[in-house]
């Protein structure tokens, strides 16, 4: 079972969730919570899978839960999806780079929100939709001049060629389709060069790339 916890400030998106979620054989729904403080309990004492969790909350806001979460040393199997009512909201970035492991839309479509739900669990960022290709890139050009990450230095010229397409926004099967490898292959290259550069999931491989300058903006086209 797929745990999961709802965090948010408006009841009724809340009980739409767990409507949806609870529907579902392989998810559980574990807890709700109305502000991040109150999520960052809840997490710590059912320890769920993934967090849906609101960008804009009171008493403490879902940016400031999230770094509490990701980081936490003993939460480090918490997946966090940050809520936004709105494609570009600015705290998207900072809540990416915080180690969120990915965003959605509060409209977005319920099969959406529930191959997300077990993307995250299964070790993927919500990464290929357009709209998180457009946040990204607009995250990059907002960041100061990059410069080499010498992290990179560890890594090997095919793990520097897949982080770019990690990057890029490429799936690990268009990843294996572009480099002509298996998707095994591409899967371990990049767990490989996760684990060599310390970044907590597929999310914050996408915005070393882009800092590290081995992946610009204009290039997602």
């Amino acid at each position: 079972m797929i745990r999961v916890a709802l965090a948010d400030d408006q009841l009724l998106v809340r009980a739409g969730f767990r409507a949806l979620l609870a529907a579902q054989p392989d998810i559980e729904v574990v807890g709700e919570a109305a502000d991040g403080e109150q999520a960052l309990t809840l997490v710590r004492e059912r320890r769920p899978d993934v967090v849906l969790m609101d960008i804009r909350m009171p008493v403490l806001d879902g940016l400031a839960a999230t770094r509490g979460i990701t980081g936490d040393p003993t939460l480090g199997e918490v997946k966090v999806v940050m809520l936004t009512t709105f494609e570009l909201d600015e705290y998207v970035f900072e809540a990416i780079r915080s180690g969120a492991s990915g965003f959605l839309v509060k409209d977005t479509e319920p099969d959406e929100l529930l191959r997300a739900v077990r993307a995250v669990v299964g070790g993927d960022a919500l990464l290929s939709p357009g709209v998180t290709r457009r946040l990204i890139a607009e995250f990059a050009a907002r960041s100061r001049e990059p410069a080499p990450a010498a992290a990179l230095a560890e890594l090997t010229e095919r793990e520097r060629e897949v982080m770019a397409l990690v990057g890029m926004g490429l799936s690990n099967q268009e990843i294996a389709r572009r480099l002509v490898v298996s998707p095994l292959t591409a899967k371990t290259h990049v767990s490989r060069t996760m684990v060599k550069l310390g970044a907590r999931d597929r999310a914050q491989l996408v915005v070393l790339a882009y800092e590290s300058g081995l992946v610009r903006p204009g290039w997602l086209g």
